[in-house]
Parts: structure tokens; sequence; C-alpha cells
């Protein structure tokens, strides 16, 4: 973990994660992949937890009030649960399956939202079975490939929250599942003092850049905002089923 090639990749992972921490969604998503063009994608998972969680000390101060409480209780129990399944299947499950299975998901709905979701449609209710379901899958894939936007996003589009409620909504649950994972992250060994000490380096750049997500976050109009989400998450579902097919 030395040389310029390396530094130059890690400091555009942090500040890509850290503007995913500013409400970006789906942005934060790129940074394991990035960083894995340098090290080995299980060490770049290890490396960016404890960057992610110190981002989202400051996403959490920019976003402060502005979340929906119903989502953010039912979606964290079932992240809750979701974690706690990857931590216990962490040795058997294989990531590439989870990899595609996020894709696939993740695909299928944005392409629903582009061709058919009709965008007037009545706003729906945030309802707890789905919820739990969604929360579930969005703590485990998290858990195994930090890839849980999708599922979050699958569960959350369609109850039509503000732009911002949406942002800070997005960055408070993760901010809990990725605390939660720390845990669990460090009995199996992921973390080394090397790491930490990488970790501690890139996190100035990713706080600096929660702010930058933040302004860009307000700046774009709503409609536009969620396309983009939308295209997002097409555009990485379909990077995540073309890797985990590759890594099968």
């Amino acid at each position: 973990m030395d040389g310029a090639f390396f530094w130059t990749v890690a400091v555009l992972a942090a500040v890509i994660v850290g503007m995913g921490k500013g409400g970006l969604p789906l942005v934060g998503m790129l940074g394991v992949p990035i960083l894995s063009q340098a090290v080995h994608p299980v060490t770049a998972a290890g490396l960016l937890l404890p960057v992610y969680v110190a981002s989202d000390m400051f996403g959490l101060y920019a976003y402060r009030g502005e979340f929906d409480k119903r989502v953010l209780l039912i979606l964290g129990a079932g992240a809750t649960i979701g974690v706690g399944l990857g931590w216990a299947t962490a040795s058997i499950t294989p990531e590439w399956l989870v990899t595609v299975l996020v894709g696939v998901i993740g695909c299928l709905f944005a392409l629903n939202l582009l061709f058919r979701h009709k965008p007037d449609g009545p706003q729906r209710k945030a309802e707890i079975a789905p919820g739990l379901f969604w929360g579930t899958l969005t703590g485990f894939t998290s858990f195994v490939s930090h890839s849980g936007a999708p599922p979050f996003q699958v569960y959350v589009l369609p109850l039509k929250l503000r732009k911002m409620v949406f942002a800070g909504t997005n960055t408070i649950l993760f901010a809990y599942v990725n605390a939660i994972k720390l845990v669990p992250y460090w009995a199996l060994g992921q973390f080394s003092l090397k790491n930490l000490e990488v970790a501690a380096m890139l996190m100035p750049p990713a706080a600096l850049a929660v702010f930058a997500g933040v302004k860009l976050t307000r700046m774009v109009p709503e409609k536009l905002f969620f396309q983009v989400i939308t295209w997002a998450l097409l555009i990485v579902s379909v990077k995540l089923i073309f890797d985990g097919i590759k890594a099968a």
C-alpha cells in the first residue's frame, strides 16, 4: 500500500465515499471497486470501512433533522438482522453470488422505474413487512460487499420522500449499518494497524467531500436528482452483475 498509483486511487476512493455520505446515493458504492484497482477487494473493503464510519459522522451533522423516522426504524431493524446473518455466514457465502443478486435486483427495479413507473402515482406508505425484508437484504449485502444501496433504493424510492429527507435517511441508515459492522469486521480480522494508519490519512479528504456532496444535493433540482439516482442504480447494478460473474 505504497506508491503514487495507490495513493491516487485511495484518495479518489475516499472522496467518492465522502460524496456518497453527503447525500449522493450509490456514489459511495464505487469506492471499493475503485480501490480494488490497487489492492485486493477484501483489503479494500476493510480499509475503507473506517473511512465510511468517519464520513458518516459529518453526514449525520449535515442531515440532522432531515430524515424519515418510520423508514429508519423499519430498515434499521431489518439491517441489524442482515448484518448478523452476514457475520454468521461469512465463511460460507460466495461474495460473487451476493454481488450478482444485488445487481439483478437493482437492475430490474431501475428498469421498472425508467420505463413503467408513473411519477404522478400515489405515494406509498412505509410498510413494516416489506421494509424488514429489504432492510435485511440491505444489511446483509452491505456486510458482504458494501453494496447495500440497491435494496435500500428498491424500498425507499416508491415512498417518494422529499429530496433532502431521502438523502438524510440514506445517510443516517448507512451510518448505523457501518457502525455495527465494525465489531464483526474486527472479529474476522479485516483490520490491521497498517490499514488503520492508511484509513486515518484518507479521512480528511473524505470529510471535505461530504460537504461537497451536500452542496451538490441541495443544488440539483429534485426531479433531476431522482432521475440521476435511478440511472446510477441501473449503471452500478449492471456493473455488479458483470463483477460477480467475472469473480465466479
